[in-house]
């Protein structure tokens, strides 16, 4: 038995050494180690040899075996570094020759909707913000008039940076409103699109998300002047001759008086349609700017007043294309985005249409 095992291993590594190519290589594989393979076979004897005999021919039967998957391997890799290298020759690049034209690709339907907004917003006189996304405590909250216990600063609904529990994530683009007011005197007319983030992850929500708020500050600015800034937008970008607007009282650390607002919609099992009907689906929220607020940024809130506002950029997006689930934004598959993005070249204007 011992010279079968011998002559079995030195076959098989003749034929391992023999295959030129990975298929040829498995067959060898096959026919020596699988389950009717040559070495199988044999191995099947040990169960009718003598007790005393079994041992040491497992033994050897098992070093063969060893042997065999060693070469097995070797050769495989040997196999795939010239098969590497022959496609490497052969798919090689010729980078003097010009570049195939290619596809512009399609803009993000959030790129799409703050590009939306922004064009709206300007026509009414409101210029773009910009802050960072890591602030510090004063910024995000306490400016804004958010107390110490309010539960928004604890850390089931803020990131906070670890080792400095004086800076978070921004929770909204407030922070905006606050570096702006400080930076230079009134009046402000300004809205501040950008990335927020909060502790929270579903179908309508995501840990992080975009947001534009809105700032007047002047010394005439009412509640009336906020109602009708509303009405016009959300006519323009939901393309409608109008939307109807409701105002709830609610309230937000940072305004007061402070309002949801809900706009007139229509809902049925398949589709929701925006500017008619009798159900109503909330927006955003707004209000006339906190006097500690004021105080806060060193204005006088006798002689200075004005409103804000703010929405979720995905959501209004998410209302007026369609689209049914908010995780969908940020998984990156160009299928989606061929389906729900937009022509890059077609800058959205109030006077030509906002999406084409």
């Amino acid at each position: 038995m011992g010279d079968q095992l011998e002559t079995l291993r030195d076959d098989v590594l003749e034929a391992v050494e023999g295959a030129a190519d990975l298929r040829t290589l498995d067959e060898v594989r096959v026919q020596a180690l699988g389950k009717k393979g040559r070495l199988t076979e044999v191995m099947r004897t040990l169960g009718s040899m003598p007790p005393e005999e079994r041992r040491g021919f497992g033994q050897r039967a098992n070093v063969v075996k060893e042997a065999l998957e060693t070469a097995l391997a070797e050769r495989r890799q040997t196999l795939e570094a010239a098969d590497l290298e022959r496609r490497l020759v052969a798919e090689g690049i010729d980078v003097t020759l010009p570049p195939r034209p290619q596809p512009l690709g399609r803009l993000h339907p959030v790129t799409q909707v703050t590009e939306e907004i922004i064009a709206i917003f300007a026509d009414m006189g409101f210029a773009v913000a910009e802050g960072p996304d890591i602030d510090d405590d004063f910024h995000n909250f306490t400016a804004l008039n958010f107390p110490p216990e309010h539960p928004a600063r604890e850390m089931h609904d803020t990131f906070f940076v670890e080792g400095q529990p004086e800076l978070v994530l921004r929770t909204h683009t407030s922070t905006v409103q606050i570096r702006t007011m400080m930076a230079g005197p009134p009046p402000h007319r300004i809205i501040a699109p950008g990335r927020t983030y909060r502790c929270d992850s579903d179908a309508t929500h995501s840990p992080m998300f975009h947001q534009v708020e809105g700032l007047l500050i002047d010394q005439h600015t009412h509640m009336g002047h906020l109602k009708g800034c509303l009405e016009d937008f959300c006519a323009a970008f939901f393309e409608r001759d109008s939307v109807p607007l409701r105002f709830r009282p609610s309230f937000f650390p940072f305004t007061e008086p402070s309002a949801e607002v809900d706009i007139g919609c229509r809902r049925t099992k398949r589709e929701l349609v925006i500017g008619e009907g009798s159900d109503w689906l909330e927006i955003l929220g707004c209000g006339m700017v906190h006097p500690a607020v004021l105080e806060n940024v060193g204005l006088d809130p006798a002689v200075w007043q004005g409103f804000a506002f703010g929405m979720g950029i995905d959501r209004v997006a998410m209302l007026k294309y369609g689209i049914p689930d908010l995780r969908t934004f940020f998984e990156a598959d160009l299928r989606w985005l061929r389906h729900y993005g937009f022509v890059p070249l077609d800058l959205p204007t109030t006077y030509a249409g906002l999406a084409r």
